[in-house]
């Protein structure tokens, strides 16, 4: 089976400074691939590039079977939540909802099924730029998946967010994927590792594959290792 996200070979160049060294990355349908890093090593980098937001140095990449520099169709299968706040901040949260399901051709169905799930009801009425974090990143997954499509990227979905919100977006991603979805996401805090398959660690531009309690033991080893050479106890 073809993999409906495909990387070659990709190098990203960014003020003089190569970030991406020869990615080279496969994500087959239904999986929960999880990019992850600390800050600064390329992680909204690469996610750009799978969005095709930013173009890149050099290399190919895939998307459902289309390579995204000759054709923008795959953009109408991708959802995508950004690092950065990205909705209307003029609008209300329910103008923003009512303006991507036009956009994307999402149905009233669906859109209501996502007000229902992510509980926001009682935020339709506000300004976008007044919610919390929390509430913004649930409005930004239901723009998201307005318009049923088969692959989701986020960058950070649950990173400095209440636990009640977290919870909600979590449950959103598995139905997600167990209907049959793709989801790519950065993260940089561990204890996330588990809600995903499988484990591509980016450092030094390039991308080290783990299944996800790998990642979390060689977490552990270099945070201890840090911890040796610095001299500070631990456990």
């Amino acid at each position: 089976m073809q993999p409906v996200i495909k990387a070659h070979d990709v190098v990203q160049v960014l003020n003089k400074k190569t970030v991406l060294k020869g990615i080279n990355l496969e994500v087959p349908a239904g999986e929960a691939l999880g990019i992850f890093g600390t800050r600064g090593t390329g992680k909204t980098t690469l996610l750009h590039l799978l969005a095709g937001i930013d173009q890149f140095h050099s290399g190919r990449v895939e998307i459902l079977g289309m390579d995204i520099q000759k054709d923008n169709a795959y953009k109408k299968h991708l959802g995508l939540v950004t690092q950065e706040r990205s909705l209307f901040r003029e609008l209300k949260v329910a103008e923003n909802l009512d303006f991507i399901a036009t956009l994307r051709g999402g149905s009233r169905a669906v859109l209501g099924q996502l007000v229902k799930s992510l509980e926001l009801n009682p935020l339709l009425k506000e300004p976008v730029s007044t919610l919390e974090d929390g509430a913004y990143q649930r409005v930004a997954l239901a723009c998201a998946l307005l318009g049923d499509p088969k692959i989701l990227l986020a960058d950070e979905l649950i990173r400095d967010i209440d636990f009640y919100s977290q919870r909600l977006l979590l449950k959103i991603v598995r139905q997600f994927l167990k209907e049959g979805g793709t989801f790519v996401c950065g993260f940089s805090q561990m204890d996330y590792a588990g809600q995903l398959n499988r484990i591509a660690w980016l450092t030094d531009g390039q991308l080290t594959f783990y299944r996800p309690e790998e990642a979390v033991k060689e977490w552990q080893r270099q945070f201890q290792e840090i911890n040796r050479q610095s001299g500070e106890p631990h456990d």
